[in-house]
């Protein structure tokens, strides 16, 4: 039997990468169902601002999502001001793309440390907190890139299927305790870190808004995997059945092979220069800080 429904009013939300893209969005719809919520972001300065725009008591506070204390301190702050966390949400994430053997093992390590590791780190942290209430949902944004591996961004691909692989060991291993899990599967997002990716034939572009109404349904109804469109479901699932040779053929022919190998160098410029500065110094790190 389904189960109802239930109200997110008055409920403890914290999310990361929250100052923009999905992150301010997801925000905006949740304040909309009267939830209490929380954003951190690198950018410590752009958070305050968007929470005061935000408005509805929201915080905005710094965050680092690949170090312990930042997140630590983060998550004991919100409790401290708001009340004990009811979910997380765990959407930070950049996207530098190029040819793999051309990448840089440092960027390589900021892929995986933001992508990954402080999706991990983040869990562990409501973990603690969740487990011995017997309450708590953790939300992890990754990508279709977690379903597929697309030439242009093998890293990035990697560390989605790590997202998608940890919610679903999570599932198993949290099952009975009362504590929920999500993995939300967009396509491409109309963000800065999408910025200049090509469309493919098949599935258009879906805008913060469209993945943020997602994130609520799924916290409202409990839902597992949730996929952006809902449709991205359905070829997901066919894809699982195809022979490898008429799944590739079937990724060439709708062009998702482009998505992330031929994008727009002008229209990506600015994001992919965020990026480059982010291995100088932990200011830049989230200036791209969204997620596809």
């Amino acid at each position: 039997m389904a189960r109802s429904p239930r109200s997110l009013a008055g409920q403890v939300v914290a999310i990361t990468g929250g100052a923009r893209g999905i992150g301010r969005a997801t925000a905006a719809a949740l304040i909309g169902h009267g939830a209490r919520v929380a954003i951190g972001d690198i950018d410590g300065e752009l958070a305050e601002r968007t929470a005061r725009q935000l408005g509805a008591g929201t915080l905005g506070l710094a965050l680092d999502v690949t170090d312990r204390g930042s997140f630590e301190g983060f998550l004991r702050e919100i409790e401290g001001r708001l009340g004990p966390l009811e979910a997380l949400i765990n959407n930070a994430g950049i996207m530098p793309i190029g040819p793999f053997a051309q990448e840089s093992d440092d960027t390589a390590r900021r892929i995986v440390d933001v992508n990954l590791h402080g999706v991990m780190l983040g869990t562990k942290l409501a973990l603690e907190r969740f487990i011995p209430r017997g309450r708590g949902h953790v939300v992890n944004v990754a990508s279709a890139a977690g379903k597929v591996g697309f030439a242009g961004g093998a890293t990035y691909c990697a560390t989605k299927h790590g997202v998608v692989g940890l919610s679903e060991a999570l599932r198993a291993e949290l099952r009975g305790t009362g504590v929920e899990v999500s993995v939300v599967i967009p396509v491409v997002v109309r963000t800065e870190l999408g910025s200049g990716l090509p469309e493919t034939r098949l599935f258009k572009s879906v805008q913060p808004e469209d993945v943020a109404a997602r994130i609520v349904e799924a916290l409202r109804l409990r839902l597992f995997d949730v996929y952006v469109p809902r449709s991205l479901a359905a070829i997901v699932r066919m894809q699982a059945l195809l022979p490898r040779r008429l799944n590739e053929a079937f990724v060439r022919l709708i062009k998702a092979d482009q998505v992330l190998a031929r994008p727009d160098p002008r229209a990506r410029a600015a994001y992919e220069a965020r990026v480059r500065a982010a291995l100088t110094g932990p200011e830049a790190t989230a200036r791209p800080g969204e997620r596809v």
